[in-house]
């Protein structure tokens, strides 16, 4: 351990503020639980702040989060006129509704306006919420699909979307002038805020917008049977409303449908984790259901498992449900004449590259933005205040999407709408999900993409993710597994070189970015990046191949092949 590390965690230690049971926590820490919780203060992320809960500079406390929040309070008074306000919303995790009371009453005192639901709602609602109320800005109080141990804090300009960088750097920098966590004294105002809690128009209408995105909402719904788990999180109610009204038979896994901090009744919360389908394909098999549907703990993002020809139930992929859905959409709004004039489709660099292929294909743009919805829901804006393309899809990898745009940042209930008709429409036209997927492949090349994970953790392991990224951006690969590479993108200095010309031209309106990607001349691709919410390193594996189930065994041989090459075994 440094010496700072030390210092803080002595600090801590020593300090009157601190509760008897926090210092007991701190006593029993090992060496490396202090290393982790100290050698660092918590920072914004791709997606906010998220980390452990518990006593610490680099956890979620009630000083770490009375920072923030004084620091966010701080940049919403620079920014924005009076009246300033913010509205506030938070999951079902440990610590949630206190956060969220903790941050009205610090605004309060600041002088801006809170304004808080009843109890716990998902992210793209308070996304929505910041704009029907016209607040200056939001927080929402989630570590999304992270584990039980964690919580986080996420904040929102004046249009409903996270802030972008340019944005979040005047935040940070407010937020390091503020000095010791443990010492921090909020600011007050001579003139108080109040805190208001929203009313029930505030869901009605929400819930209305999301039943908008239905594009064949008459489709016959007989005999077509839906599983749905909100993973113990905020979707619950706005889910079961949304199926009901939209006359949809839907099987609650009931083990999972309370907002349970624990997430007693499920292995993972996470829609990426195989785990997280076991008990509703248990459902499934109990009911014969057609789709199993999942939200994630603050709802933005969405699982998929459909059933196939054997009555089995297939997992899909972020990239692989966002694929069907985005050429569902497409076909069907030019089928139906609902397509505008000039549309655009957004996603992120590490998403499949088939998304691009289909929209080549019907002619619609797409535009590839860093990882991180905010990129997405910031473009949104800069378009609609300077005449188009008209905005219809944007999706990331992560299973989460945005059909339209009344939140700015990703939305399950939307997702699991528009991906049920889809699931109908393909049942009504003799496909299942997954023979939709490989009618695709058989247009477009199959596409297997993969996400593999390595956590590292403490100073130790942060040290080790750069040493990965600067070793791969300062040597590229020129070839793997016999594949030789045909493009370079380093997203550390925004440039691209084509390794067949030796060209080099600069990637345009995308933020530097601490990511490689490597496009290889069959069109598979790899991108690395570090986590930007959780200690890991992440490594986005695509092949493109004549089969799939070759693709697939591809993926596991370059992760395999590009372990060794950056040193891990």
């Amino acid at each position: 351990m440094d010496t700072k590390t030390i210092e803080n965690y002595k600090r801590w230690l020593n300090s009157e503020v601190l509760s008897k049971e926090d210092k007991e926590k701190l006593q029993k820490m090992s060496e490396s639980e202090i290393d982790d919780a100290f050698f660092k203060n918590i920072q914004f992320g791709t997606a906010g702040m998220r980390g452990i809960l518990g006593p610490g500079t680099n956890r979620m406390n009630i000083y770490t989060v009375r920072k923030a929040c004084v620091g966010f309070g701080k940049y919403l008074l620079k920014h924005y006129k009076a009246p300033v306000s913010c509205a506030i919303s938070h999951d079902n995790r440990y610590m949630s509704r206190e956060f969220t009371l903790l941050c009205a009453d610090i605004l309060n005192k600041m002088g801006v306006d809170a304004y808080i639901f009843d109890s716990l709602r998902p992210t793209p609602e308070l996304s929505y919420a910041v704009r029907y109320q016209h607040c200056s800005g939001g927080i929402m109080i989630t570590a999304s699909h992270n584990p039980k141990e964690d919580n986080g804090y996420k904040v929102y300009d004046e249009e409903g979307c996270q802030l972008v960088p340019e944005k979040i750097k005047d935040l940070i920098d407010i937020i390091a002038t503020l000095g010791d966590e443990l010492e921090l004294e909020v600011p007050e105002a001579k003139v108080k805020g109040k805190t208001h809690v929203f009313g029930k128009d505030v869901d009605d209408t929400y819930v209305a917008l999301c039943e908008s995105v239905q594009i064949n909402p008459d489709l016959p719904k007989k005999n077509f049977k839906i599983v749905y788990t909100p993973n113990h999180g905020t979707s619950f109610v706005n889910a079961m409303r949304v199926f009901k009204e939209c006359g949809y038979e839907v099987y609650p896994v009931l083990s999972q449908c309370d907002p349970d901090p624990a997430f007693s009744g499920t292995l993972s919360p996470n829609p990426e984790n195989p785990d997280s389908y076991i008990e509703p394909i248990k459902l499934a098999k109990e009911v014969d259901a057609d789709i199993i549907c999942m939200t994630d703990p603050d709802g933005d993002r969405v699982g998929l498992a459909c059933k196939n020809r054997k009555g089995e139930y297939v997992l899909m992929t972020g990239n692989e449900s966002a694929a069907i859905l985005l050429d569902y959409l497409i076909q069907e709004y030019i089928r139906l004449g609902k397509m505008p004039a000039s549309p655009v489709v957004y996603n992120t660099v590490v998403s499949s590259s088939l998304g691009g292929k289909i929209c080549d294909h019907y002619g619609v743009k797409c535009e590839s933005f860093l990882t991180g919805f905010k990129y997405i829901g910031d473009r949104i804006h800069y378009y609609e205040v300077n005449g188009g393309p008209t905005y219809i899809f944007g999706y990331e990898e992560s299973y989460g999407c945005l059909i339209k745009d009344f939140a700015r940042d990703k939305d399950g209930i939307q997702a699991i709408l528009l991906y049920c008709e889809m699931a109908l429409w393909y049942k009504l036209h003799g496909l299942t999900l997954d023979e939709a997927y490989a009618k695709l492949g058989e247009t477009y090349g199959y596409h297997k993409s993969k996400l593999y994970n390595i956590y590292f953790r403490g100073s130790e392991g942060l040290n080790e993710m750069k040493k990965i990224m600067k070793e791969l951006q300062e040597h590229p690969l020129s070839e793997l597994n016999g594949m030789k590479v045909a493009v370079f993108e380093d997203y550390f200095k925004l440039e691209r070189k084509d390794l067949r010309s030796g060209k080099v031209e600069k990637i345009p309106v995308l933020p530097l970015g601490d990511l490689v990607k490597f496009i290889f001349e069959d069109g598979s691709n790899i991108c690395v990046r570090p986590s930007g919410t959780e200690p890991k390193c992440k490594f986005y594996i695509e092949m493109v191949d004549e089969n799939l189930e070759k693709a697939e065994i591809r993926c596991d041989e370059a992760y395999k092949a590009l372990k060794h090459i950056v040193g891990i075994e």
